[in-house]
């Protein structure tokens, strides 16, 4: 098996797939679990969050929720960037829908953009 290509910048030493390696089988095999879907419809709220933050929010325990989110941010669904020393968790919502038009508001139940601008106009 090929490592997936990664990126990091000297600060954030934590590793993300790039979008060229984004598999959409992979990301749909990582949100087919029920809690980390729950974590994706969580975040598309697009305010980045803590760890302990997500585990309170779904009744998770702390390890239960760092586990699913890294697994998660391997897939390329999510960011985690440091400040200080907590790591805020975003969605990767312009990367993935780059990637893959719709794919999240299939998994989020939003209309798309575009659909949601064609119904504005009538």
């Amino acid at each position: 098996m090929n490592p997936v290509p990664t990126t990091t910048t000297a600060r954030e030493k934590i590793p993300h797939p790039s979008v060229s390696a984004f598999d959409l089988a992979t990301i749909m095999r990582t949100v087919g679990e029920p809690v980390r879907l729950e974590i994706v419809r969580l975040l598309a709220d697009d305010r980045p969050r803590v760890c302990g933050d997500i585990a309170t929010e779904l009744g998770l325990p702390v390890s239960t929720s760092s586990y699913h989110l890294k697994l998660l941010r391997e897939a390329g669904v999510t960011r985690a960037q440091a400040q200080g020393t907590v790591r805020l968790i975003s969605l990767r919502r312009d990367e993935l829908e780059a990637r893959f038009p719709g794919l999240i508001a299939v998994l989020t139940d939003e209309q798309p953009a575009a659909d949601a601008a064609q119904r504005s106009k009538r």
